[in-house]
């Protein structure tokens, strides 16, 4: 099992399940560093099975989840975003999206592996965070846990798989009226709407987690059957994912100054909190 600087893997042998929890060393977005690491996790689990004797996934289900307290992920790169946007390097912007893109689709697709995603939220999940959630089979909340889209807020639209997955669980016109809002969303009013899977309680998720597995295991032949029912009847492609991510690409180049201050307004406000966080965890080190 490899050894990532931000991501841990651990493996649960009694479930087949592999756990990634996110750790990132810088702010806790989609840096490059912590994309590299989420595409080594998954191409782990396609070795696994080229070097499996029965060629069989010895993997059942693949978790997501977050060691940074009360923060699943805040999404993209955004100082990152801002550099690249004031040189206008379109290709650099470019290779970020389509590898978000190409994350997404082997993530809604299981790998093409009877797998079972499940993303377990503990905290915020926004923009991108939300998004990776969303590519997952089952989203499994705890309250107190927030959902939001806010790239609107400067102009510009979640590109990474956010219209794709909300259009598929809810339908367009409650996904456009979510993108569109801006808003942060509670656990609870997303599991009322469809889009949470399972609401538990704080402090329970990776318990709650471990309970659906149980679920899962013991109806496993129907369980994976439906699953794959699903992406039959609402199949999703990287074509569709890698040509959103060029409009998101687009877009983004387009934004006014103007745009670009509210930007970095927002990720003058996730460094600060990071900054926080990072301040308490070498308080309770020493």
């Amino acid at each position: 099992m490899p050894r990532l600087a931000s991501v841990e893997l651990s493996f649960d042998p009694s479930f087949r399940a592999l756990w990634q929890f996110m750790k990132p060393q810088e702010r806790p977005s989609f840096t490059a560093g912590l994309l590299n690491d989420m595409t080594k996790a998954l191409d782990f689990v396609e070795d696994s099975v080229g070097h499996a004797e029965s060629k069989e996934s010895p993997i059942d289900f693949l978790v997501l989840a977050s060691k940074i307290p009360g923060i699943f992920n805040l999404g993209g790169d955004l100082p990152h975003f801002i550099s690249l946007i004031e040189k206008g390097d379109r290709e650099t912007l470019r290779w970020y999206a389509h590898v978000c893109a190409k994350g997404q689709y082997r993530r809604a697709i299981g790998l093409d592996l009877p797998i079972c995603s499940i993303a377990l939220v503990q905290g915020d999940a926004l923009g991108g965070g939300f998004e990776a959630a969303l590519a997952h089979d089952v989203i499994i909340a705890e309250r107190g846990a927030s959902f939001g889209l806010p790239e609107v807020l400067f102009n510009l639209f979640p590109g990474m798989g956010a219209y794709s997955f909300l259009a598929r669980r809810l339908d367009s016109i409650r996904a456009e009226r979510m993108i569109l809002s801006g808003r942060i969303y509670t656990a609870e009013e997303l599991h009322a709407e469809g889009v949470v899977d399972r609401l538990v309680e704080r402090g329970e998720g990776e318990d709650a987690v471990n309970s659906y597995m149980v679920e899962f295991t013991r109806a496993a032949p129907a369980r994976r059957a439906l699953l794959e029912a699903r992406r039959i009847v609402n199949p999703i492609s990287l074509r569709e994912l890698m040509w959103i991510a060029d409009l998101w690409v687009d877009a983004a180049l387009a934004l006014s100054p103007a745009d670009l201050r509210r930007m970095r307004h927002l990720a003058r406000a996730q460094d600060r909190r990071w900054e926080k966080l990072v301040d308490k965890g070498q308080d309770a080190n020493t």
